[in-house]
This record gives structure tokens, sequence and C-alpha cells, in this order.
């Protein structure tokens, strides 16, 4: 009976023994799957996933607001033209915001390419054209929502239609403006330390990869807005 107690009471720790080491071999097996993820890049995901739940909701909730809405909704071709030269041409300020945006994602892709080359002056060079060209798209939205201002168009009232026009313009357009320019003072500062020779000494260039998933995030958000606001 001793020699079985014996040998009941030694199975315990045995057994104990074997489930923790097959935790750790559970967990040496999550870290093998993830240990090429960088964790800088993956905190960058998620921030950028929660980000795209809230422009989503956004979003919805305009198309929501135009569609359930009884008054006429403005028409975009007339409330974001231009005189230019005498003549009234609709949608011209947007399509070369438009374009500033996306150049500026192209401009970002060679600066990651670049930078991976260890080419410390084209990546800077790039990065600060990027910032630029995100600063002139922060520009010509100060000057879009200055006209539309001065027109009349406020968040509780608006002289061209449906009044919920301007609340959700202001509030989605104003959300995206905010996030461009942390993204233009993001780069600029990335682009600087690139400059001096700070990820050189380091041997890593990670930094500039994960500055550009927020850029082409920042140029994606801008294609569903363009798309929902100035087309529909």
């Amino acid at each position: 009976m001793a020699h079985q107690g014996t040998a009941g009471y030694t199975a315990g720790p045995s057994a104990q023994a074997e489930g923790w080491q097959e935790i750790v071999t559970d967990l040496s097996a999550d870290r093998k799957a993830f240990r090429n993820v960088p964790w800088g890049k993956a905190m960058m995901w998620l921030f950028l996933l929660s980000d795209t739940f809230v422009f989503g909701c956004f979003l919805t909730s305009y198309m929501s607001v135009r569609m359930s809405n009884t008054v006429a909704w403005p028409n975009p071709s007339e409330v974001f033209a231009l005189t230019i030269g005498g003549a009234h041409i609709p949608l011209i300020l947007i399509a070369i915001m438009t374009f500033v945006l996306i150049s500026s994602s192209g401009t970002m892709a060679m600066a990651v390419n670049f930078a991976y080359r260890r080419d410390r002056a084209r990546t800077a060079a790039l990065m600060l054209a990027t910032a630029a060209l995100g600063a002139t798209f922060v520009g010509m939205q100060a000057f879009e929502w200055t006209k539309l201002i001065s027109e009349g168009v406020r968040p509780w009232a608006n002289p061209f239609g449906a009044a919920q026009f301007g609340s959700t313009f202001f509030m989605i357009t104003g959300f995206h403006g905010l996030h461009v320019s942390a993204g233009v003072i993001y780069l600029s500062v990335v682009a600087l330390k690139v400059a001096r020779g700070d990820y050189e000494r380091k041997g890593n260039y990670q930094i500039v990869e994960i500055a550009g998933l927020y850029w082409h995030f920042v140029d994606l958000v801008w294609v569903f807005i363009f798309a929902f606001f100035y087309l529909w």
C-alpha cells in the first residue's frame, strides 16, 4: 500500500511537469510564428485597424443621414465648384487635392524603397517631399472650409440644402485633415532623424515603413471620403 501511495504521489508532479512543458512548447511556437513581425509594425496595424472602425462608423452614419433625409442634399458639383477666369469649374479643387494626396503615396513608397537600400539622403528627401504634399493638401482643405463658411455653411445650417450636410462634412473631413496634419509632423520628424543618421547607427530603417503604413492608410481613407462626399 505504501509503495502504491508513493507511486501515486510521484505521478502527480510528473504529470504537472509534462503539462508545463506543453505550455512552454506552445509559447515557443507562438514566438517563432510572430518573431518576424516587429513590435512597432504590429502596434501600427492595431492602431490602423481601430481607426478603420472609427472612419467606418462616420461614413456609415453619413450614408444613413443622407439616405433618410427628406430635404434635398446639396449638389457637390455646385457646392465645391470654383470660378476661375470667369468659368465655373466643378470639383476642380477637390480633383487637385486628390491628385496631391495620391502623389504623396508614390513618394512615400519610394522613400520606403530607398530606406531599405540604406540610401539615407534620398529617403529623407522623399519623406520631406511627402510631408510637403500633405501640408499642401491641408492648406487646400483649409481654403475649401473657408470658402464654404463664407457662403454660410455651418454644422447646424446649410444654404444649399439639408442642414446635416455641414455637420457631417466638417466632422469627417476635419477628422481626416487632423490625421493628415499629424502625419505631416510624424513624417517630418522621422525624415530629420533619417538625415541625421539615427537609424543608420541602429542599422534599422523599419520606422520608415511603419510611417509609410500610416500615410497609405490616410490616403486610402481619402479615396472613400472623395467617393461618398464629392461623387455621390
